[in-house]
Formats: structure tokens, sequence, C-alpha cells
């Protein structure tokens, strides 16, 4: 992780979370074995003791970078890429999502398959829920291709591009800096 970033509002919170499991910059994943993707969906309450095998792994980290390219897309308000939203698609099949009515916030998506496509599903309801009440267009991920950690936009204008002005854009704003420089002694 390139720099600390404020956490996103309520359960979406869950979902950068998920994105950050691996770190780009540091070359660690915390998704590298079956038990350790049980836990982590334990720990964020989004199943409880189900049991991953090699195959829910390799669907789990496929939703991750999937949701990675989403979040990359939220920087111009882009379509979703093709191939992340068929990868999205797919999961949100396989943990059979459904929208159910609800009291105060209308239709909302919730997954009734079990296990960790389930548990999938109700990460992907949980990007259902934010885009329906606005914050999901503000969650991103950071424009340094050697970072790329989500981070939550809360600039007035929406139009924040680094996990933390001070590490990755400060960085930036070197190689900008150095490249006129260099350009202007030629």
């Amino acid at each position: 992780m390139s720099g600390a970033s404020t956490p996103a509002p309520g359960r979406l919170e869950t979902v950068r979370r998920f994105v950050n499991t691996l770190d780009i910059e540091s070359g660690s994943d915390a998704l590298t074995t079956p038990s350790e993707l049980s836990a982590w969906l334990t720990a964020a309450g989004l199943a409880s003791g189900a049991r991953a095998g090699a195959d829910d792994l390799a669907r789990a980290v496929a939703v991750r970078e999937a949701l990675r390219e989403a979040l990359a897309a939220n920087h111009d308000r882009a379509p979703i890429p093709a191939a992340a939203l068929a990868v999205l698609n797919d999961a949100a099949a396989r943990a059979r999502l459904t929208a159910t009515l609800t009291p105060s916030d209308g239709w909302r998506p919730r997954p009734s398959a079990g296990g960790v496509d389930g548990a999938l599903g109700g990460l992907l309801a949980l990007v259902g829920d934010a885009m329906a009440d606005g914050t999901w267009a503000r969650l991103k991920v950071c424009v340094d291709d050697t970072c790329r950690w989500a981070f939550y936009d809360e600039s007035r204008a929406r139009s924040g591009r680094w996990c933390s002005m001070q590490v990755c854009g400060n960085r930036a704003k070197q190689r900008a800096w150095r490249g006129r420089r260099a350009e202007s002694t030629s």
C-alpha cells in the first residue's frame, strides 16, 4: 500500500478492504490459500464457516481484480470493462442474486446461494447497495499502476486520483517535474 486512505462509508468499506487484500506495491496477498479466503470472508461477516476450495479461491481473486477494474472506471465515470463485467455477472449468477424489496430502501440485491459463492454474492450486493445510495462512484483505485490501492474519494469535485496525495500524488508530481526539467535542459 502506497498510502493510507479514508475508510469508505458503511458496508462499502468491506468492498474496499476486499480489493485491498492484494497490495500490489509490496507484493503481499492476503488471499493465497483457500483457508485464508474462508477466514477473510468470515471476518468480514460475509460467510460463517464457509469452506473454500481452490476453485473458490480462483473465483474470489477474479472477482477482486474485476472489482479493481470497475473502481478504475469510476475515475472517468466510464462503463465497467467488458471482461470485468463478465466476471462480476458470473459471480452474481453463481450467488443467485435476487432483488428483495425492503421497507425503507427499495429494491436491494441479495444472494440466495450459500458458501463462498453466496459470500461473494453478498459482496456484490454491497456494490449494488452502494450504487443505489450513490457512494459507489467515489470508491476508486489509485491511478499509479504500481499501487492501485482502493480508496474512497472524499474530494468535493470527486476528482481524487491517488490513494494518498502525500505518497502516490507526490511521486507523480515529482516524475512530471523531472520530465519537464529534462525537456528544458535538452
